[in-house]
């Protein structure tokens, strides 16, 4: 279970991006994060896996502060924790299997990382994951070749090798067309109904939230407004998330 308790982060040009939020999260869920752009959707997610660091409140995940972790604790929780970003931070130039094995940093002592050494074990990990999300034909080629959604399964690809137990998905699918958009929650959903793996995926369409959240929770300026089940977002709660002149639009 993950625990959010009261948290807090002020950047330092005094923005306040999450006050006081507060919520917790059964494994094995689907959590589904929306607002609208600023409400402070990927610093909560970014907080949770210490890439930022919260000003105050607690983060708890199976009885780990992660906000009182330090050194090899973070280390060893951040390997559990999978990322998916929106812009698929992949090394352009270099090959899938290389962006892949980069997955398996968290694992590997520090001066064969340095040299991007692995194992015969990881580099056959690489081809099983790969195969996963359907592209063990791409595994030679530079990531720069590939299409929007192929590079971002390349992202999910990375996550899987850390063999997480949570996966944390930072509007994964905000780049790209509907129908790429549905193929990647597909590989979401997947882990996360056929692996057991925990989801928290930040989202903007709400169509998207209810196909394929289980639970749902809202940010509008840094604090929550709203915790449950997507289809409990009516048109008065979607107002109060997104503002009184917001209309509902459907993505296919």
């Amino acid at each position: 279970m993950l625990k959010i308790e009261n948290l807090c982060k002020t950047y330092p040009n005094g923005t306040q991006a999450l006050n006081g939020v507060s919520f917790e999260v059964e494994e094995g869920e689907f959590l589904a994060v929306i607002g609208l752009s600023g409400s402070g959707k990927s610093t909560l997610l970014r907080c949770i896996n210490r890439l930022i660091e919260p000003t105050s409140g607690k983060i708890i995940w199976n009885d780990l502060d992660i906000t009182a972790a330090t050194g090899k604790e973070i280390r060893f929780i951040r390997r559990q924790i999978g990322m998916i970003f929106q812009q698929f931070n992949l090394v352009k130039r270099s090959s899938v299997s290389t962006n892949v094995l980069s997955g398996r940093l968290g694992y590997v002592p520090t001066i064969p990382s340095l040299f991007h050494v692995f194992s015969k074990d990881d580099h056959e990990r690489v081809k099983k994951t790969l195969d996963m999300v359907g592209l063990a034909d791409k595994i030679d080629v530079r990531a720069d070749s590939l299409s929007g959604g192929q590079q971002q399964r390349v992202g999910i690809a990375r996550a899987l090798m850390q063999e997480p137990k949570m996966i944390l998905a930072d509007e994964p699918v905000a780049s790209l067309d509907p129908v790429l958009a549905h193929s990647i929650l597909k590989y979401l959903e997947k882990l996360n109904k056929d692996y057991g793996m925990t989801v928290i995926c930040s989202l903007h369409f709400l169509d998207l939230v209810h196909r394929y959240a289980t639970r749902a929770i809202a940010l509008n300026e840094g604090r929550l407004v709203f915790e449950g089940l997507p289809k409990e977002i009516d048109d008065a709660q979607f107002k109060h998330i997104y503002g009184k002149e917001a209309e509902r639009i459907e993505i296919i």
